[in-house]
């Protein structure tokens, strides 16, 4: 179904997230990098061994986040994270996520660790996000990147009028213009949210995605096993992070018994259960 088959390896695609202890350099780093990279294996080997269809990591715990390019440390210790997470999880379908702003350093570790995906913020239009003030879409640049290092496979997953952010900025711009913006500049997926982390996705926001979107629509934060179904009645995958973790807290390590009750509610979702 509009393609996410190819991306995740399944169509109503399971999208588990690693979420990154601090790396070297974020204020609340305390984790040897190999320890980090030890831990962001088990999660992701605890993600598959439930029955996700995908991995995505991501350096969430680097907060307070700050805008734009990254020092190369970033990329370097993402990378050693990823080809550890990698070797857990074999030939699963792999995604990175650099915040904020980290499109490049991104894609680069996508290439370097045989992702197969990135998500991104900003790809389309600006907006006020809590690390301040996010001027410029990177679409044209990402792209142009993505060519010239020979990463045409990485698809682009763009999130739409993201989390944590004001769209006062985008105010007379519909949800479905921003869809439509993002297929025309080429996205690979677009993904709806809710207002933050653990929020979940108006469904009439999920709906008015797909109905605007040749590509596939995620749903990128917020989902539940009681919210999932109504979520894949429209969208093609989601993303799944807070809720797969101990006590639905993102802050700590994969719960396995939540994700397996994840994946219940997919596969139910999507009659395979």
């Amino acid at each position: 179904m509009h393609g996410s088959a190819s991306i995740f390896g399944s169509e109503k695609a399971l999208i588990g997230m690693v979420h990154v202890g601090a790396l070297p350099g974020a204020p609340m780093h305390d984790t040897p990098i190999d320890r980090l990279a030890a831990q962001a294996a088990q999660e992701a080997l605890a993600l598959v061994e439930a029955g996700v269809d995908a991995v995505m990591i991501e350096n969430m715990h680097d907060r307070p986040y700050v805008w734009g390019d990254h020092g190369p440390e970033v990329a370097a210790c993402m990378t050693r994270v990823g080809l550890e997470v990698r070797r857990a999880i074999g030939d699963r379908p792999l995604g990175v996520q650099v915040l904020a702003g980290g499109h490049r350093e991104g894609l680069a570790v996508a290439l370097a660790i045989g992702a197969g995906f990135v998500r991104v913020e900003n790809f389309v239009f600006a907006q006020v996000a809590d690390e301040g003030l996010t001027p410029r879409a990177i679409a044209g640049e990402l792209l142009r990147y993505r060519r010239a290092i020979g990463a045409e496979h990485v698809k682009v997953l763009a999130d739409i009028k993201k989390k944590h952010a004001s769209h006062a900025l985008t105010g007379d711009l519909s949800l479905p213009e921003a869809v439509h913006g993002a297929g025309f500049f080429g996205a690979d997926g677009v993904i709806v949210t809710g207002s933050r982390t653990g929020s979940a996705a108006l469904l009439t926001d999920v709906e008015a995605a797909r109905r605007a979107s040749h590509v596939p629509v995620l749903v990128g934060s917020g989902v539940t096993p009681e919210n999932v179904a109504g979520m894949l009645a429209h969208a093609d995958g989601v993303i799944v992070g807070s809720w797969l973790k101990a006590g639905g807290d993102w802050t700590r390590p994969v719960d396995p018994e939540r994700a397996a009750r994840m994946v219940e509610a997919v596969r139910s979702a999507r009659g395979t259960g």
